[in-house]
């Protein structure tokens, strides 16, 4: 069951008639040379992790270690319960847990990188948006974080998921794929539908740099985190609709790999560039010169 492009991904979901989830946990099971009982569990607890980490910070809200952010997505809770916002019930949820995320890995709280510490939010803010909104079940969501593995694995196994290595469009850009995937099978797509969401994501996406103020997980990333749960969103819902994408999975994230290759070193997690050089970004870190 193992597989190393999303070509022959999509292949074993249509030669077995499995969503890209079961394909996924089989693998698992497969190649880990466990149990179902044991990957369920651990799957079960990366659940449970992203749910505290996503709302502890609403409730109680901490500065970060930098302090640089801390009690934005209480704010936005707030916002949302006065009934002013502009995005609706499902994308404010979304981007309110996705920034809780944020606010809980840089108070070195526990996250689950999804596949980072710095796109940590955008997975988790997506899937317990929909829980909500949609009343699925803990088992639901638990497939839909296999579908969103696969995707994640691809994207590990053919490029990057570092922003020192590609720029933030492997971080965010993987992230919000990965959600969006997840989010099509989830509303009933199929795999093929779930690849064309992740390929229209990274194509969004493409080029996006990493530049953390003062070289901190804090600042803009909590802020793309919450850019990444909306284009996810964007995504998935072309997909449901019907919408083809020219370009599949595998060659957009080839294409991602090569932009991010080509990004200047100032671009990729040095904090030497873009918003990190900022004469504000500069006097709120107090570390450039």
């Amino acid at each position: 069951m193992d597989f190393k492009n999303a070509q022959e991904l999509i292949a074993l979901c249509e030669e077995r008639n499995l969503p890209i989830s079961e394909i996924m946990r089989i693998r698992e099971i497969e190649l880990g040379e466990t149990t179902a009982e044991t990957v369920k569990e651990k799957m079960t607890r990366v659940l449970e992790i992203m749910r505290e980490a996503a709302r502890s910070p609403i409730e109680k809200p901490v500065k970060s270690m930098g302090g640089l952010i801390g009690g934005e997505a209480r704010k936005l809770n707030i916002h949302s319960q006065g009934k002013k916002g502009l995005c609706g019930d499902l994308l404010q949820k979304a981007i309110t847990y996705a920034m809780a995320t944020l606010e809980t890995n840089a108070s070195m709280g526990l996250i689950v990188a999804s596949p980072t510490a710095g796109s940590a939010g955008i997975v988790p803010g997506l899937m317990l948006a929909m829980q909500e909104h949609y009343h699925f079940s803990d088992d639901e969501i638990i497939r839909a974080l296999f579908n969103a593995s696969a995707i994640g694995y691809l994207a590990m196994r053919n490029a990057t998921v570092a922003g020192a290595v590609g720029g933030c469009q492997a971080e965010v850009g993987v992230a919000s794929a990965m959600a969006a995937s997840a989010a099509v099978e989830l509303m009933g797509g199929t795999p093929k539908e779930c690849t064309y969401a992740a390929s229209t994501v990274l194509m969004n996406m493409l080029g996006l740099v990493c530049d953390p103020v003062g070289g901190l997980v804090e600042y803009p990333c909590q802020n793309r985190n919450a850019a990444g749960v909306a284009n996810a969103v964007i995504a998935a819902e072309m997909a449901l609709a019907g919408i083809h994408q020219l370009i599949p999975l595998d060659e957009m994230i080839q294409a991602m790999f090569t932009v991010g290759r080509k990004l200047p070193a100032e671009l990729r997690e040095t904090a030497m560039g873009g918003c990190a050089v900022t004469p504000s970004a500069c006097e709120a870190c107090h570390m450039c010169s």
